[in-house]
């Protein structure tokens, strides 16, 4: 497998994320390709110390910034290093691009440039979340703020065959995240979506579910509109943080 990395653009600069590129490569048998600044990554691949001849760099001149609108990136930045590594995979050089830079241009520059799974209209974002007894897939998790019960549908089978495909769950649980276990309950998109899961064939829809679900182990795809899934998460990285502070506080 030939992995397409986007170094560039993050919170913390490429550095932790050459790290961890070189690590997984000395790990996996799988290839790396280095993308964004050349000059800027030889100096912390040289600093390092570490070769690795299944770790390449692909130089990219642009960075989309955190605070730049993702479609004007990529129209504005077609050297950037999200678009180079986005065309690597568009192009067959790659398998997979991995981006921890800007959500929305990743989203963007997947869609526009690798282009959607024919039968999917909008892309989603799925986040594996540990649970007392594995994992839930959430989706979608920003991608899109209006969705339709078609697009709820449609991420619902495509993280029932991640979970099934990637995490190897046999047959996975997955339930529509709403304000209650009720059929009856719910704003009109949740009511609308529910019927379409409960007809819809390969999946195992075990109807309505609610936030405590995402991590006591009831449901392995959990699915929602980007609001909604971007809402789910945040409470659990803020108390993550919290949890920290006081803990040091404490010691």
């Amino acid at each position: 497998m030939k992995i397409a990395i986007d170094v560039m653009g993050t919170d913390h600069g490429p550095e932790p994320i050459i790290a961890g590129a070189l690590a997984g490569a000395k790990k996996y048998p799988c290839e790396v390709i280095l993308v964004g600044n050349e000059e800027v990554i030889q100096a912390i691949l040289d600093k390092k110390g570490v070769t690795a001849p299944n770790v390449t760099v692909q130089h990219a001149s642009q960075v989309i910034e955190m605070s730049e609108s993702p479609s004007d990136g990529l129209r504005k930045k077609k050297d950037s290093s999200i678009v180079v590594a986005s065309r690597l995979v568009k192009d067959g050089v790659c398998d997979v691009v991995i981006s921890p830079g800007s959500t929305g241009a990743a989203v963007a520059a997947a869609l526009l440039i690798i282009g959607r799974i024919p039968g999917v209209e909008r892309a989603a974002i799925a986040t594996p979340i540990p649970n007392l007894t594995g994992t839930t897939v959430l989706l979608d998790s920003g991608a899109n703020v209006d969705s339709k019960p078609r697009h709820l549908l449609q991420s619902a089978i495509m993280g029932s065959l991640y979970a099934r495909l990637i995490l190897g769950i046999e047959n996975p649980r997955t339930g529509l995240l709403n304000v209650g276990e009720e059929e009856s309950k719910g704003n009109e998109q949740t009511k609308a979506t529910f019927p379409l899961l409960k007809e819809a064939r390969g999946i195992q829809f075990i109807g309505n579910v609610e936030g405590r679900d995402l991590t006591n182990g009831k449901v392995d795809v959990m699915v929602c509109d980007g609001v909604v899934g971007t809402i789910a998460l945040t409470p659990g990285a803020g108390l993550a943080s919290t949890m920290i502070h006081f803990i040091k506080n404490a010691i």
